[in-house]
């Protein structure tokens, strides 16, 4: 089919249009293992489909079976002519990770010799219905009309029910799904699992950054998978995140822009209203973008590049507002209070982006693309820790793929190679002492980190390493009915990198008591590297991956999802680690505080712990086989017509153990962390210190590293001991659904409950027990049981829980240019439980991860309302607004007020939410003005303002559980002048040109 003249100027047009969510024009996006779009239905009997894209010319082909079916896998999202004949032609725009049924048994709406213009502004976006997946589509036209407060693509995640995308008092991002941590996400670019293998955060260079995965401009649209995903998701137990890259099309498109902000365009935070002093901040993004061809209808190209420049305003608040009522600030020296209060948090962030795609077939496509970013940043400021502790953050993601797909008329074959360098690498910014305020009349609590960091906060962390992988789709198996079939298989091969401190800054700790602060230290603490060893853990990491997957369609209204996936990881690092010689001697020798022949080993047995679990030779560690992974799902089309759907599944799916936590076994033996405490008014121990060894305080300890290390000289008194159990496992979710979807008019409509359990997720507990095996003797834990001429006993296993029930609701009216208007709405109600704080892997409370209860889960507010929508006006304005409204997030605590509960505690994790009606409330706006140049483009002026009623959404607590037996009925409760998730009022202003 042949365009007419005039083409490339009502093409433009269209393009223009769709900048300002109009239509589908502009820069095209790619298909990938995940991302790629689906289409069957039926035609007539064994005769020839043609699916054609309408901005590349790229062309795929299929014939139908005897019985009239026909399925065309691996399309790329966008807009197709598609038909079967004279009399059948339609026009689709397909999303990504979507599969589409379209009738060709007879015409479909588009007249033989249409115009390829017209179709390109007026297809007929299909809302995919029968999935059992959970989840929705982020479309193209949300990403660019939806104000948003940092670029951030992930961001419009939380417009689907179920997700949670927050930005803290840092400015750095999050994304959860559920009531897991965001460990558990996975995001899928262009099919490439962007996972973090050796820190949190989920995705790979997440890890508490203010900076974005990749530049949004990139990104087309995204599907968010919530549960239930099909067997091809791999390393992912909550959410998953398919976005598809855009590349050029057969005109050539581009894009620039420059967004500002400033601390005059704001309004001051909590902190700075009641200091009476705003903090300097300036906020700018600018990026650009060009796409086009090459070669018309064979190959393309694609560039883009985004920054951020911020100075994000912080506040330093105590761990503790008070001390028996006393306000901790006049309790603190002087030249320490003075360091309370705001501060600043300098970001840069740049991100490139290139493809190149080539088509020489209608077989055939090539692909190759590569990412670069590269941050630095300031961090380790806001509670508990001043501006003269922070940390200066170096975060580099390196990412290349090269691909190739080929189709036929009964399969299609996708062969994926990739290869990633990601690292992360913060460093004190000060050389010297540090000093660490605490109450130790309040468990410990720390007030307050003033000085040059700690040296465990110099690290460098991250994996690089090639990667292959092969995605085959059987699209023609009539001879089986209706299956579409897709199998693969995955294999990486990377170098995991941990080096987890530096031979610097030794902290001194002071006890801060209801007189005032303590004149000298009570402890400090220090390195000192162990001569021969090495402090930097490294470990080859093979990883396998295989699944099968089935979508039967087994008549007009019964889809079934059969899959199933097996994955293995072999980690060499944990492997075919040796238990130091000393340590497993120690182990085994003469308890001190036991009868005589009662070996330390002996001891931990009495309670519970068999350290033969965790003592390794090198060779008695297997790689876990049991990654077996069922997925299941159904949809039932009531009337056939795609209206009304019941769907659901079950499914299980396994995570990753974060080699940050494996890999400590190495480095706290190579650079152990030393304490020895010092007399302190109140010490416990003999000699009058908190803890042991005691020794005389000497002022040379603050003049040189070196003084402090001659205490310990050649022994291994308080060098900690990490052990790993050897039976280690990895952590999964069972995920359950049930749900309807309906299309309502113009409204597309979801309802469906969600049940998520996750297991196995990793801890770090005491292993340390008295000589009789208690955890507990008159309300005290065994710290002072050490191992023998070491420190204490850290162990890892697996164990932290958590259950979720959520309620999950939808409602989507896309924006079309007849109606000019579109909104969505997401409700998401929450019931969610664990045995763990989501972001903590030490579990030091109780004696055993069981022995926690399960609380209230601190991961998602009880109720969630997400509404976005956005309006095209005459004279070329375009208006969009967002509405967050969120019930307070509970919050997890360790409760001591005066009894002693069954395991013999003080103290026990509980849960409380604050009274507040609201936890989170912001209404953003945004407003754009549109100026046409002629046949060339247009330039645009946007104004976005965020929480325009200036709502303090406060992310401080002060948390006060109770004294002498006694509850309070309200222990927690925002601290007022502390600091709040998201920005105060701001104004953002932003130029840019499309063309």
């Amino acid at each position: 089919m042949k365009a007419r003249p005039g083409y490339q100027k009502t093409l433009l047009a269209a393009a223009i249009a769709a900048t300002l969510g109009l239509g589908a024009g502009g820069p095209r996006t790619s298909r990938a293992q995940t991302t790629e779009a689906t289409l069957r239905g039926r035609a007539a009997a064994n005769s020839e489909v043609v699916a054609k894209n309408v901005t590349t010319g790229a062309t795929r082909r299929t014939k139908t079976g005897d019985d009239g079916t026909y399925t065309l896998p691996g399309l790329q999202p966008g807009t197709y002519l598609v038909d079967a004949g004279p009399g059948t032609e339609t026009k689709v725009t397909l999303s990504v990770a979507s599969t589409a049924t379209v009738d060709l048994t007879s015409a479909a709406g588009t007249a033989q010799g249409a115009e390829l213009a017209e179709l390109t502004v007026r297809s007929n976006r299909l809302y995919e219905t029968k999935t059992s997946e959970v989840g929705n589509t982020v479309s193209l036209q949300v990403i660019n009309t939806v104000p948003q407060l940092t670029r951030n693509f992930l961001e419009f995640a939380d417009t689907v029910p179920g997700m949670n995308f927050s930005v803290n008092s840092s400015g750095q991002t999050s994304l959860t799904g559920g009531a897991q941590s965001s460990s558990a996400v996975n995001v899928y670019i262009d099919g490439v699992g962007q996972k973090n293998y050796v820190l949190a955060g989920g995705v790979s260079g997440q890890y508490f950054t203010q900076g974005n995965p990749f530049p949004q401009l990139a990104i087309g649209e995204y599907k968010v998978v919530t549960s239930n995903y099909k067997a091809e998701f791999d390393q992912v137990s909550s959410a998953a995140v398919v976005a598809e890259t855009k590349s050029g099309t057969n005109e050539f498109h581009g894009e620039v822009f420059d967004q500002y902000t400033s601390g005059s365009l704001r309004a001051e935070n909590p902190s700075e209203r009641f200091a009476g002093e705003k903090v300097p901040s300036n906020d700018r993004e600018f990026g650009a973008s060009f796409g086009g061809p090459i070669i018309r209808d064979k190959l393309h190209f694609f560039l883009t590049y985004e920054g951020k420049r911020y100075d994000t305003p912080i506040t330093v608040t105590p761990g503790i507002t008070d001390l028996n009522g006393i306000p901790i600030a006049t309790l603190l020296p002087a030249n320490v209070a003075a360091q309370l209060g705001p501060a600043a948090l300098p970001f840069q962030e740049d991100e490139y982006f290139g493809k190149l795609d080539f088509e020489p077939t209608d077989s055939d496509r090539f692909e190759t693309s590569i990412k670069y970013r590269k941050e630095n940043q300031i961090e380790n400021i806001g509670i508990a820790q001043a501006a003269s502790s922070a940390i200066s953050v170096i975060n580099n993601d390196t990412r290349f793929t090269l691909r190739w797909q080929h189709s036929a008329d009964w399969f299609f074959n996708d062969l994926l190679f990739t290869h990633q360098a990601a690292f992360n690498a913060p460093s004190s910014l000060g050389v010297g002492n540090g000093s660490t305020y605490v109450a130790a009349s309040d468990n410990f609590n720390q007030i307050v980190e003033v000085g040059p960091a700690s040296p465990l906060a110099t690290q460098n962390k991250g994996q690089q390493g090639p990667g292959l992988q092969d995605d085959f789709t059987f699209s023609e198996l009539h001879w089986l009915g209706d299956h579409t079939v897709k199998a693969g298989a995955k294999f990486q091969s990377l170098k995991l990198v941990a080096a987890d401190a530096l031979d610097i800054n030794p902290q001194f700790n002071y006890n801060v008591t209801p007189a005032g602060t303590a004149a000298l230290p009570y402890e400090a603490q220090f390195t000192d590297p162990v001569p021969g060893l090495n402090p930097t853990a490294r470990s080859k990491d093979d990883q396998f991956g295989f699944y099968l997957q089935d979508d039967w369609v087994q008549n007009e209204h019964l889809t079934w999802n059969i899959g199933a996936r097996w994955d293995y990881e072999k980690n060499l690092g944990f492997l075919n680690f040796v238990t130091p010689a000393n340590v497993v001697a120690a182990l085994n020798s003469q308890d001190p505080a036991a009868p005589a022949g009662q070996t330390y080993a002996q001891s931990l047995a009495n309670g519970g712990v068999n350290i033969n679990d965790y003592i390794s030779n090198g060779h008695n560690r297997s790689a876990y086989t049991g990654e077996f992974q069922p997925r299941l799902g159904f949809s039932v089309d009531l009337n056939a017509d795609q209206r009304h759907v019941i769907f659901g599944g079950y499914g299980r799916s396994y995570d990753r153990n974060l080699y940050d936590n494996l890999q400590v076994e190495v480095t706290k033996e190579a650079l152990p962390y030393y304490s020895v405490y010092f007399p302190n008014p109140g010490g416990t121990t003999p000699g009058g210190c908190f803890g042991s060894p005691c020794v005389a305080w000497n002022p040379a300890y603050l003049n040189g590293l070196s003084n402090l290390q001659s205490l310990i000289g050649s022994s291994n008194s308080g060098a900690e001991v990490d052990l790993i159990n050897n039976n280690l496992k990895v952590p999964y979710s069972d995920q359950f659904s049930i749900g309807i979807r309906n299309t309502l008019g113009d409204w597309n409509t979801s309802a469906a409950i969600s049940r998520v359990i996750s297991k196995d997720g990793f801890v770090f507990t005491l292993g340390n027990r008295y000589p009789s095996g208690a955890f507990f003797v008159g309300g005290s834990q065994p710290w002072g049981d050490p191992v023998p001429g070491f420190g204490n006993l850290i162990i890892g296993n697996n164990g932290i829980e958590t259950k979720a029930t959520q309620l999950l609701l939808s409602a989507e009216k896309p924006f079309t240019p007849e109606s000019r208007w579109g909104a969505t709405f997401a409700y998401t109600y929450t019931d969610a439980s664990q045995n763990r704080d989501i972001t903590q892997v030490y579990a030091f409370d109780e004696e055993t991860i069981r022995q926690y209860p399960f609380i209230t889960s601190n991961a998602a507010p009880r109720h969630r309302l997400v509404g976005t929508g956005s309006y095209g006006l005459p004279w070329g304005f375009l208006i969009g607004a967002k509405l967050t409204l969120a019930t307070p997030t509970p919050v997890d605590d360790l409760a001591c007020y005066g009894i002693t509960y069954p395991t013999g505690s003080g103290c026990t994790p509980k849960s409380a939410t604050p009274k507040n009606f609201f936890g989170y409330r912001s209404l953003d706006l945004q407003v754009t003005k549109n100026f046409e140049i002629g046949g060339f483009g247009s330039v645009y002026v946007r104004l976005d303002g965020l929480n325009i009623f200036n709502w303090y959404n406060y992310s401080d607590t002060t948390n006060n559980w109770g004294a002498n037996g006694v509850a309070n009925p309200n222990p927690v409760t925002f601290n007022y002048n502390g600091n709040i998730y998201g920005v105060p009022r701001t104004l953002k202003l932003m130029v840019g040109a499309k063309f």
